[in-house]
């Protein structure tokens, strides 16, 4: 009989007031991760204190294990609290040494500091959670600070941006260990999107403000009907039948930035759902919703998401079948 593996050994540092939804994130993906029928990971939540301990949503929670079992640990992975904190000294020791010990280290949102305050983030790329960002930049300088990824990996350290990105993260690690069948296949169970790379922008969706009036509504209409085609200002003023600069005040006024940039971003959003929900070649793609050719598609998508057009439908398509 061929001998049973051992699972991998993920302890979760849960800080004073932490964010039950970052520590939730660990324990939801590490235990749904099943290789040959078998757990992949065995996860335990630890504190400095054991017992109850806040929560950012006005709750206690009961944690029984404490920093010990950072000692026995494969993976630590310090939660985070979304919002600022001092790390505590026992966490940052425990941290510090697990490192030493060539332990994987990993963090979610604010868990970053307690990272930088062991040292280990010196001369590392890392992230955190976006509204964090200046400031620990500001506390630790010796780190390189990728403020708008979802996350990082540098050798043995691993930081996430805050909320959703540590699911992105954890998928990241379940990928390394087990591959891409297995991470999808968790990712699956758990109904959120496959792994994502760690370079995608923090902002993967980039609304507009919301519409403020009616006056250019049938133009926007009318645009949005016609994305095919190589709309201009010109275009759009002779619709509503005014001027350009009389067009672009109201637009202005309505959509809270020009007509060319509100027409830009719908030429992106229609791209994207060509991209998930069509097999059509990337220059038809670009031909559809107005970018002109592959290579303009390809700039505008990447400066957008952070991904190419072929990555970016690997990722996120919605066909049966697609991506397995």
């Amino acid at each position: 009989m061929p001998q049973r593996r051992t699972p991998h050994r993920v302890a979760v540092v849960a800080p004073a007031r932490v964010s039950m939804f970052n520590l939730a994130i660990p324990e939801l993906l590490f235990d749904k991760t099943l290789v040959d029928g078998a757990p992949g990971y065995e996860v335990t939540v630890c504190t400095p204190d054991p017992g109850p301990i806040a929560t950012t949503g006005g709750l206690d929670l009961y944690v029984g294990r404490g920093l010990d079992a950072v000692e026995t640990a494969d993976t630590v992975l310090v939660a985070g609290t979304g919002e600022r904190y001092v790390p505590d000294p026992r966490t940052v020791a425990a941290v510090r040494a697990a490192a030493g010990a060539g332990r994987r280290v990993a963090s979610i949102c604010s868990g970053a500091f307690v990272l930088a305050e062991a040292g280990l983030l010196d001369g590392r790329s890392a992230t955190t959670y976006w509204e964090l960002a200046a400031e620990l930049r500001d506390r630790y300088p010796a780190l390189d600070l990728q403020g708008d990824v979802l996350y990082v990996q540098d050798g043995r350290v691993l930081t996430s941006s805050g909320y959703a990105a540590g699911i992105d993260m954890c998928l990241h690690i379940i990928r390394s260990d087990y591959g891409a069948a297995v991470a999808n296949r968790v990712a699956r169970l758990a109904l959120v999107a496959p792994v994502r790379p760690g370079g995608q922008t923090q902002f993967t969706q980039t609304p507009l403000p919301p519409e403020r009036g009616t006056a250019c509504a049938d133009t926007r209409g009318w645009a949005m009907r016609n994305l095919d085609r190589p709309l201009t200002l010109t275009d759009l003023a002779r619709h509503a039948g005014v001027s350009v600069r009389t067009l672009t005040r109201r637009f202005h006024a309505e959509s809270g930035v020009s007509p060319l940039q509100w027409l830009l971003h719908q030429r992106i959003e229609r791209a994207k759902e060509l991209l998930e929900t069509t097999t059509l070649p990337m220059d038809q793609v670009a031909r559809a919703c107005g970018l002109g050719t592959a290579d303009s598609l390809r700039a505008h998508l990447v400066r957008r998401t952070g991904l190419t057009p072929s990555a970016y439908r690997a990722q996120f398509t919605r066909l049966a079948g697609a991506g397995e």
